[in-house]
């Protein structure tokens, strides 16, 4: 397959702000007041579906506003969908006019969606830069990745996670619906897993290099004995067809994720997997076997630490397992929160610990964490709860981790209204509502420096029991025939 990473050379030199960023907080409002950077910015409810979340006891100077649902009609283009499942997302401002964009991995679609939001900041126009045949497999998290923060780009990188063999892509936010269901996006040399997110870190910590961390959401089973790894890929600056590709693994040796306890640092290094690119998924498979690289239950996303010169605190999930409702020996089953601190000097080596885990208290604690969020003093950790286990006390909730001394408590609920019959007769076509977890997140994406309104950040919705045949075949490619529905509310007021 001929791999296709030339982006256009105004594309590449363009100067713009993702959602990766870090603020301050602020208390105050600012809806329908001009933000830092001379926008008329209107924090608002813009959809017509009501949220989909609220904030948790102690977190009430929350502002949640509704930005897009699936039920949407926008006015530049009223026949577009904007499909279920929304999980990774990046925004920019629009190189080419007014306002900015939101670019969207719709998971279950196996598509990338791009939304206009005029300089108010409400979406008017949606279309699709990938479809569910470009797309290949589902897409997952992804990474807005930024010349001034990463030193290269723009670039989407969205993973696919659909088997060993799936691969990142490379996606051009500005690129032309025409190419929608182009296949040459995929980075080889990234390596061929079940992947969740492709995170680069920042420049500031890299040494000259393009640095990539890799979730590979994978457990463990009889056909794939290596479960989940943390991957990372090292090359030239901007280079993501040349590098090399690596494993963790403990440096004592060991590679079951339960023998390490929370309380206690454990010494890493990242090991070569020799000839990556030209490997199969299956051949990384035992390649990080024959390594000993750790076994995860299920890497689903990775995020690093904001401010200047942090970004070697990296942070990542361990989503979990179950067996008929049962712990998989040497696994967590109710997931895990891991800290990675690498060596600046270079990067390869560093120490590893248990940040936060469910597995001591079950069902009340973490419930299969999932995406991150992690600024200069905070991790935020969103739940996918809809495995429903049997001993699940609460809904999918976003945690608020203090990096400062480790306590964490729930910061933001899903909005189920199981006693309401309208809000069920409107949301629960399927009728999971009333299992707890029914919902999860996918991104949840800073974009205070981007609207110049601090402690502001969207956060994406599954909302799977919520389903019309409308909303199926969001994209036109025909691929799936999934008829959930999603959604994408703006935060203010979050503290960084």
């Amino acid at each position: 397959m001929k791999i296709n990473y030339k982006l256009p050379v105004w594309v590449l030199g363009l100067i713009m702000t993702s959602s990766i960023v870090s603020c301050n907080d602020d208390n105050t409002s600012n809806n329908g007041s001009e933000g830092n950077n001379g926008d008329k910015i209107e924090l608002k409810n813009h959809s017509k579906t009501p949220a989909f979340v609220y904030a948790m006891p102690g977190f009430e100077k929350l502002e949640i506003f509704s930005l897009i649902s699936s039920e949407d009609k926008l006015s530049e283009s009223p026949d577009f969908v904007f499909g279920g499942q929304p999980d990774g997302a990046g925004f920019m401002k629009n190189p080419k006019g007014e306002g900015f964009l939101m670019i969207t991995n719709h998971e279950i679609m196996q598509s990338v969606s791009r939304v206009y939001l005029d300089k108010t900041f409400k979406p008017v126009k949606g279309e699709y830069i990938v479809d569910g045949i470009g797309g290949i497999t589902r897409l997952c998290s992804a990474t807005l990745a930024k010349p001034e923060v990463h030193g290269f780009g723009p670039v989407f990188l969205t993973a696919g996670e659909s088997g060993e063999e799936s691969m990142v892509h490379a996606v051009d936010p500005m690129g032309s619906t025409d190419l929608k269901s182009n296949t040459d996006r995929v980075l080889p040399a990234l390596g061929k897993a079940s992947m969740e997110n492709a995170v680069p870190l920042p420049s500031d910590v890299s040494n000259g290099k393009t640095i990539i961390l890799i979730g590979e959401d994978q457990g463990y089973g009889s056909s794939h004995q290596s479960a989940g790894q943390l991957i990372m890929y090292v090359g030239n600056k901007g280079d993501l067809n040349g590098g090399k590709l690596y494993a963790l693994k403990r440096k004592s040796g060991g590679y079951t994720e339960m023998d390490m306890e929370k309380g206690k640092e454990y010494e890493v290094e990242f090991v070569e997997i020799p000839g990556a690119k030209d490997l199969t998924g299956a051949q990384i498979n035992q390649k990080n076997m024959d390594l000993g690289a750790i076994r995860f239950s299920r890497v689903e996303d990775v995020d690093y630490r904001k401010g200047a010169g942090k970004g070697n605190e990296v942070y990542f999930t361990a989503t979990g397992q179950a067996s008929g409702g049962n712990p998989v020996k040497g696994y967590t089953m109710w997931g895990r929160v891991y800290k990675l601190v690498l060596d600046k000097s270079g990067m390869m080596t560093g120490k590893l610990s248990v940040a936060a885990e469910g597995d001591s208290n079950p069902g009340k604690n973490l419930i299969n964490p999932d995406n991150l969020c992690v600024t200069e003093n905070y991790v935020y950790i969103q739940e996918d709860g809809d495995s429903y286990y049997a001993d699940a006390k609460h809904d999918s909730y976003i945690w608020q981790y203090k990096i400062a001394d480790g306590t964490y408590k729930p910061w933001l609920n899903m909005k189920h209204n199981r006693d309401n019959a309208e809000w069920q007769k409107n949301y629960n076509q399927s009728g999971n509502l009333q299992k707890f977890g029914s919902w999860e997140f996918g991104a949840m994406e800073d974009i205070s420096d981007l609207v110049g309104v601090p402690g502001t950040f969207s956060v994406n919705i599954h909302s799977h029991t919520w389903q019309k045949d409308e909303f199926a075949n969001a994209d036109k490619a025909g691929v799936n025939k999934n008829k959930e529905g999603g959604q994408v509310v703006i935060i203010r007021n979050v503290e960084r």
